[in-house]
């Protein structure tokens, strides 16, 4: 007995001192090295931030500078005040003022060169027109530099390329999301506002690409990526990014014949979203069905009978049952995202070119902690890919695409009002905004022409996505 108190004593003395080593400062060279690392995260897409602000508009870079000097205003505002409430509390204490209280903090040497450099420069020769523009944009972008440094609020210059080879410059902060970045793309591109418009990022690594979800933010994922990466971001139409929403009976009515889902009516799609989105609990397809596994440090592919759940997919493993008792987890969904790949059948032997990868998102090069997974037809993969999104976001995913909906038939309904001619009565725009179909698209007959700078779809040769 005595043994045993001894050994808890000292298990108890063990604890407090991991406890206390708990709390010791970093090493400043770590701190430098993170610091370093924030620092390289400003841009995405270009070889340095300097270049990545150059490519800004002016409108663009104005608004970066009025944003930055907000974020700065609140930054010195909260510090100031607790500086403030510091001193009153002193006052309390002590009871009285000292000499050292009422003088005036010192500014630091980095504030006093910032607010230095802010101030123009005196002109030394008078410029051309030409000149004095390329100046002026130049000293804009040397006072971003030095704001970015010291704002609060992390940013992003990201370049997104479009589907047709060009690129759009925008700043992207850690408050927005995909949502939000969307919207922009819509104002910048003049394209309309589909609900098939996705961001996508690209590994070139991996030969992996990830639809963005409309609700993460954006700043996120994109701030796992290694400076020497070569992903890319893409603005792409989608036609199946909300299919499970569009055709819900595709994936919540797999077993059924094919021909009985063609002939399914939109009253009863809206009942099957109800049921399984709507109701006290949401429902994952209950999918289930052989898939072949790429086995760790292997070449080799194995089939398996894999199963989803909410929590995570399982597998069946030899001799054994589907019953819940014999099931093995394969991997939860808490922590990876799920990529849909090219030409893995050249790539890792695969049996099929329709696979798919679960991976966590600062995993960039391969791994063997990404999971390998093969279908033997683009139906399969689909219904996989979407079901997994349906259990890893759950019911958020739905908000997106009843959000989605809404953007698409307010911006539909401004067309409409626009395009039809002066002389028209009130009573026919309003029969023309209400003609939209029950799946969400607008009906053909009342569509306006696309404006002069409309993006056109993805050609032939880009990936179609699932």
């Amino acid at each position: 007995m005595e043994d045993i108190d001894a050994m808890f004593t000292d298990l108890l003395g063990e604890m407090d001192l991991l406890t206390q080593s708990l709390g010791y400062e970093t090493d400043p060279s770590e701190m430098s090295s993170s610091s370093s690392q924030i620092e390289n995260n400003f841009s995405i897409g270009f070889t340095d931030l300097k270049e990545s602000l150059n490519e800004l508009e002016d409108h663009d870079l104005d608004a970066l500078m009025a944003d930055l000097g907000s974020d700065l205003t609140e930054t010195e505002e909260t510090l100031n005040a607790a500086k403030t409430g510091h001193v009153h509390t002193q006052q309390n204490k002590s009871g009285y003022y000292t000499a050292q209280q009422n003088l005036q903090a010192p500014i630091p040497s980095s504030q006093m060169s910032s607010s230095s450099s802010s101030l123009p420069p005196e002109p030394s020769e008078p410029l051309l027109a030409g000149e004095a523009e390329a100046q002026a944009k130049a000293d804009k972008i040397k006072l971003a530099l030095e704001k970015l440094k010291e704002a609060k609020v992390k940013k992003l210059v990201v370049k997104v390329m479009m589907s047709d080879g060009s690129s759009k410059t925008l700043m992207v902060d850690e408050r927005q999301t995909v949502r939000d970045v969307l919207d922009n793309l819509f104002e910048k591109t003049h394209c309309d506002c589909s609900m098939d418009w996705s961001l996508c990022e690209t590994n070139p690594e991996l030969q992996a690409e990830r639809g963005f979800e409309d609700h993460e933010y954006l700043v996120e994922p994109l701030s796992a990526w290694t400076r020497d990466s070569e992903n890319q971001i893409l603005f792409l139409l989608r036609p199946n990014k909300y299919l499970l929403f569009k055709d819900p009976q595709i994936f919540y009515l797999w077993k059924k014949h094919k021909q009985f889902m063609n002939e399914i009516k939109e009253c009863h799609k809206e009942l099957l979203l109800k049921e399984n989105f709507e109701g006290p609990s949401l429902i994952v397809p209950d999918l289930e069905g052989p898939l072949y596994l790429r086995e760790d440090g292997k070449k080799s592919w194995k089939r398996r009978y894999f199963l989803l759940r909410a929590s995570g997919i399982y597998y069946v493993p030899k001799g054994k049952t589907k019953t819940s008792r014999d099931l093995a987890c394969f991997i939860q969904f808490d922590k990876v995202n799920i990529y849909t790949t090219t030409d893995y059948k050249q790539k890792y032997k695969a049996p099929t070119d329709f696979c798919f990868i679960l991976k966590h998102p600062q995993i960039q090069k391969e791994s063997q902690y990404i999971r390998f997974l093969c279908c033997d037809d683009e139906h399969t993969l689909s219904l996989w890919v979407n079901s997994i999104r349906v259990a890893k976001y759950g019911a958020t995913l739905y908000h997106n695409y009843q959000t989605a909906v809404r953007r698409a038939l307010t911006t539909t309904s401004t067309l409409h009002v626009t395009s039809l001619p002066v002389s028209s009565p009130p009573t026919h725009s309003t029969g023309h905004i209400a003609t939209v179909r029950a799946n969400g698209h607008p009906d053909q007959d009342y569509l306006s022409e696309p404006p002069p700078d409309f993006i056109p779809p993805p050609p032939p040769g880009w990936s179609s996505g699932v």
